[in-house]
């Protein structure tokens, strides 16, 4: 029997519009605690980050998932839509207990007019940063297994949130990712069997019940993150019939989970080096040789989107390297880490589908950039400094930046939400900035 190819069809990603640069935030950290000035800049030139972008009142991790999905189903509304059976949502800043966020974006796309269907499942996947990528390779799986010409939806959407006046808090950051998985793909082809795995349990990383911060042993988090990806790496050779040194050389484009944007610049010289023998200067022009620098660097500008963030990177550089190569980036190969804090890591090999031209040509990833609003220090610290019961603040309809947002919590805690109907949308003028010292109802 032969095995159905199935993989990525489409992507679509989303960060918050809200902005705070890093040099603002470390003047005022330097200026509440002199001592903290050289702890705060070394920080900065390890990570290599520049700015975080954090939600807007009304907006939280479901939100944010929801205007990924809309653009991305809104643009593959027939047979794509009409065959979708699955809905995954690989987030570790989930909304409820019980309820996944899945189910919660499902009711907001219908209720927006879209004909999603109910003759599916929905269901959500946790481990760290990976559960985006878990999300993605159960849903293939089961799509594979199916055998019928059915979708899924993905949505990887975090809201990354530490300890305020720690090194870690440079690194906050937002985003969500609409990943459309099918058969015969578009954009690229998984192989599937051949996904290498290494998972330990270890405390590099993890949220305690109760917390809205995350705990972080940074350094040894980084090991965890290296030593994992040269293992899942070995596997994932190994499960290909391939020897390490041949599937790096064959290999022409890479994307990794980017919690900041050295990272994967650091995992990949380590990796470089000792299957590669390359030194640094080689590494570098290795990755540059891939356009690795164009894809991670607009991660500088976005912070850690947990689970999204894999996908963020792999949107920024398929878009480069098809406006380079244009209808050559076809058949190209695509090695993918991702990496989940406590831990796992999972790489598999993708191939660039003979209708990724005509898909990448649709994503307006530059504009969404550009988009940013410039955020104060009070901006800032409303969202820093709420107990973010699920990261959000509910919001009136009038006062919203998207077009999904969180409008109350009722007595039980359910959540409720709305969207932009004719009618009630905010005039272009309001939406060019929000506001944010208006009074909103905080919801923790």
């Amino acid at each position: 029997m032969k095995t159905m190819k199935v993989g990525i069809g489409d992507i679509r990603v989303y960060v918050p519009r809200m902005k705070m640069e890093l040099s603002e935030l470390i003047e005022k950290r330097v200026a509440e605690d002199p001592n903290l000035e050289k702890h705060f800049n070394r920080a900065k030139a390890v990570t290599g980050q520049r700015a975080i972008r954090f939600p807007a009142p009304g907006e939280d991790s479901a939100t944010m998932a929801a205007e990924a999905a809309y653009e991305l189903m809104a643009d593959n509304s027939g047979k794509a839509l009409a065959n979708l059976r699955y809905i995954a949502a690989g987030t570790e800043t989930g909304v409820d207990h019980s309820k996944p966020l899945a189910s919660y974006v499902q009711g907001m796309l219908q209720r927006s007019g879209l004909p999603v269907p109910s003759s599916l499942a929905t269901f959500q996947v946790q481990h760290a940063c990976a559960g985006g990528t878990l999300g993605v390779l159960s849903v293939a799986g089961m799509l594979a297994a199916s055998g019928r010409d059915e979708t899924g939806l993905v949505l990887a959407t975090d809201i990354s949130r530490y300890t305020l006046r720690s090194t870690a808090e440079i690194t906050q950051g937002a985003g969500a990712a609409a990943v459309l998985i099918e058969a015969n793909p578009r954009l690229l082809e998984l192989d599937l069997g051949s996904t290498g795995y290494c998972s330990r349990d270890v405390d590099d990383f993890f949220r305690p019940l109760g917390s809205v911060t995350a705990k972080v042993k940074g350094s040894y988090s980084m090991d965890c993150y290296n030593q994992s990806l040269e293992e899942a790496f070995h596997d994932h050779a190994a499960r290909s019939g391939t020897d390490p040194v041949s599937l790096l050389n064959d290999t022409d484009f890479v994307v990794l989970h980017t919690p900041f944007r050295n990272m994967p610049e650091m995992a990949m010289k380590k990796l470089l080096s000792s299957q590669l023998g390359l030194d640094e200067p080689q590494a570098i022009a290795w990755l540059e040789e891939r356009g690795f620098y164009r894809g991670v660097d607009p991660i500088a500008d976005i912070g850690n989107g947990y689970s999204a963030s894999l996908y963020l990177f792999m949107a920024f550089l398929l878009k480069d390297r098809y406006a380079k190569l244009g209808d050559d980036i076809v058949g190209k190969k695509l090695l993918i880490a991702s990496y989940g804090s406590g831990n796992i890591m999972t790489v598999t090999t993708a191939i660039v589908a003979a209708g990724a031209p005509a898909i990448i040509e649709r994503w307006k990833l530059d504009e969404m950039m550009a988009a940013s609003l410039p955020a104060s220090m009070a901006d800032y610290e409303r969202w820093a400094e709420g107990t973010g019961l699920g990261y959000g603040e509910r919001v009136e309809a009038s006062e919203a930046a998207s077009r999904f947002r969180l409008i109350g919590i009722r007595e039980d805690g359910f959540r409720e939400y709305d969207h932009e109907r004719d009618g009630i949308d905010q005039p272009e003028e309001s939406k060019a900035s929000v506001d944010l010292s208006r009074s909103v109802a905080q919801v923790g």
